[in-house]
């Protein structure tokens, strides 16, 4: 048997997931004697270069309660062509096409090489997708310039068929018409007054005139595309407009008096963007990309009033119940942002300015649907141009590495409950006999909605094991657990992929070294940190320490090895032996220590705390040192003072930054 760490290995290449224990406690005393919970890491859209798409429907249990997919795990029995379900136990009949299968001739999804597979779903129309830019033009002369230029650049980076509309607001909002030739026109809206998705899609000319239903005729709706097209158009066909009319930007014609900052309707821009999409395109791959310089100063949304003489609100201000706008402005946000994840639609930020935009009130629109942040100095910068230029890479396979409106639905075994996930995605309230009451995150469903996702976005799910302490789990069995993803792939096919795993149970009191020998001390040190992060965003900071100081005194007091009063006896075996130290440099985070960052800094941090992968999360908590020397290959170092040496250079990396010693 290899190692339980190549086991581990193995089983994040191949499927993805990470859990926190690889066997699990068999009863829900022993689980919650264990500290840490019962949970996993899961990135559903791993790449896999060895993971070709099959082209044709899941086969699904018929029982309507469970509608698990067709695994390796199944039992089948090729003469009768049945197989049982291994969640619910339920018997099916294969479809016909599988009437050629046998032991020898078995179709890809019962070879235990495919506990992950993806297939190719053939239904429903293809729809492109969308763009739509959100620019604010309260902006220095430099910057706006280079954010235009950045802007027409990304226009060669869409794919042709791809949908792009534009928004600019200052003072007012102006939706531009894009498919004028000759003249550009656009719709200009008050900055101050929030509108209702119905009022936005009358006075865009977006409502669909009713059209009597005669009885007995199918409803035809070729009209879909026409009606978008003012505002949303092909990037081919109006690629040399679009470049025209943002070269053509100019700053907002307000005039700014001294001492006063520029006015910005930032909420209602978003507000018109989602309207906008919400009645043209729902349920269909889009993005909303907001480019702002500076914080919301007026109308629904704002942050800050526009007098310079008072300073945007800080930590010190919210301990304080200083902060006058920002319970008001976050529920605006918020309410977009529910609407925006329900439409299928993402939000994404990109803030360029010296002093904090208002991320903190905003976070919840990148939060809840999968959007991208991007908090810089200045659009006229590389990191901003190159970070933007990122977001329409490229994989291996010339896709783009995004998908839109994913759902992600969670079967388990009957001993075993979800309790919660946390990560870009909001409830689907899919309640059922596997959710359960307890939640821990995201909770009270099974399935949750992903509006965007790229090949690296993690989620992190809790489960609850429920089997009582009186009714052991046979020998040798096993627990599964199957995710099913199914999203708009980048090339606007829709997907699904199912990954099912299993690890066995054992008996916590006779098998304790088999639990603690599985152990995957890396994975639980992120999903115990996720749980901390999302915690401190409604906890007071110092609880939030002292709840994952008793964890880990807790973790130590089970697993260690000591005798009583002799400090210098404690020992932890090797599963857990760096388990303290993630928690040592987790306490000293900026996801849980508010000083010496702004509220905006906080924010930016902690979105990319909830979706990044485990290697990624590990190196936020606890930054790499690498050092490079003329006397061998590049190493890692220990991340002391002791690594310092005149003739080595030294190069941390702290997912955020990068700094580098060049030694004397």
């Amino acid at each position: 048997m290899a190692t339980y760490l190549e086991f581990i290995q193995q089983n994040e290449e191949r499927d993805g997931v990470r859990f926190s224990w690889n066997v699990w406690p068999s009863s829900r005393l022993e689980a919650t004697r264990m500290v840490v919970p019962l949970a996993c890491l899961l990135t559903p859209l791993k790449e896999r270069l060895d993971l070709p798409p099959v082209q044709y429907e899941p086969v699904l249990c018929s029982r309507p309660t469970c509608k698990a997919v067709l695994n390796p795990l199944c039992q089948v029995d090729f003469r009768a062509k049945l197989w049982a379900c291994n969640f619910c136990f339920q018997r099916n009949q294969f479809p016909p096409a599988y009437a050629g299968i046998s032991e020898v001739n078995q179709p890809a999804e019962l070879m235990p090489q495919f506990s992950t597979i993806e297939y190719i779903v053939q239904r429903g129309p293809q729809m492109p997708l969308i763009f739509l830019y959100v620019v604010d033009t309260c902006l220095e002369e430099e910057d706006l310039q280079a954010l235009k230029e950045s802007l027409q650049m990304s226009l060669s980076l869409l794919p042709a068929d791809a949908l792009v509309g534009l928004i600019t607001f200052g003072r007012m909002v102006q939706v531009h018409e894009l498919s004028c030739e000759g003249i550009s026109k656009s719709y200009v809206f008050r900055g101050t007054k929030d509108l209702t998705a119905k009022q936005i899609q009358d006075m865009l000319g977006l409502s669909r005139p009713a059209v009597p239903i005669q009885p007995g005729r199918p409803l035809q709706t070729p009209e879909q595309p026409v009606i978008s097209s003012r505002f949303l158009q092909p990037v081919h066909k109006i690629d040399m407009n679009l470049t025209d009319l943002l070269g053509e930007l100019q700053r907002d014609p307000w005039p700014v008096t001294q001492g006063k900052r520029p006015l910005r309707s930032t909420g209602v821009a978003l507000s018109i963007a989602v309207g906008l999409l919400e009645g043209t395109f729902p349920n269909t791959g889009a993005r909303i990309m907001l480019f702002t310089g500076g914080p919301p100063t007026q109308g629904p949304g704002m942050v800050v009033g526009d007098e310079l003489k008072t300073p945007i609100r800080s930590w010190h201000d919210i301990e304080k119940d200083n902060a006058r706008f920002m319970k008001k402005a976050t529920k605006h946000y918020e309410t977009l942002a529910n609407r925006t994840a329900a439409n299928g639609h993402c939000i994404d930020i990109y803030a360029c300015a010296l002093d904090q935009t208002g991320l903190l009130e905003m976070k919840c629109c990148a939060n809840l649907t999968g959007g991208h942040m991007v908090m810089g100095d200045s659009f006229n910068t590389s990191l901003f141009k190159q970070t933007f230029q990122r977001v329409f890479n490229k994989g291996y396979n010339g896709e783009f590495r995004m998908a839109f409106g994913a759902s992600l639905d969670v079967k388990t075994s009957r001993e075993l409950k979800i309790a919660g996930a946390i990560g870009p995605c909001i409830s689907l309230n899919a309640k059922g006999p596997c959710v359960s009451e307890n939640e821990l995150g995201i909770g009270g469903t099974s399935q949750w909605k992903i509006c965007s996702l790229d090949p690296s976005t993690t989620l992190a799910i809790y489960f609850e094991v429920v089997n009582q302490h009186n009714a052991p789990i046979p020998q040798g069995g096993r627990g599964a657990v199957q995710f099913v993803t199914q999203y708009q792939h980048s090339s606007t096919q829709k997907r699904i992929r199912v990954t099912t795993v299993a690890r066995n149970w054992a008996d916590a009191q006779s098998q304790l070294q088999h639990i603690e020998a599985a152990f995957d001390q890396e994975a639980a040190a992120v999903l115990m940190a996720r749980l901390g992060v999302y915690r401190a965003e409604s906890e007071e900071g110092p609880d939030v320490l002292r709840w994952l100081d008793r964890q880990l005194i807790r973790l130590c007091q089970k697993f260690g090895q000591y005798n009583k009063d002799d400090p210098n006896s404690f020992r932890l075996s090797e599963s857990f032996s760096l388990y303290p130290q993630f928690m040592f440099h987790l306490r000293r985070s900026p996801f849980l220590q508010v000083f010496n960052n702004s509220p905006d800094e906080s924010s930016y941090y902690r979105h990319h705390f909830a979706r990044q992968d485990l290697t990624q999360s590990l190196i936020m908590i606890q930054p790499i040192l690498y050092a490079y020397s003329f006397h061998g290959p590049p190493e890692p170092v220990l991340l002391d003072s002791s690594s310092i040496l005149p003739d080595r250079i030294l190069l941390m990396d702290t997912f955020f930054q990068i700094v580098i010693y060049l030694g004397e």
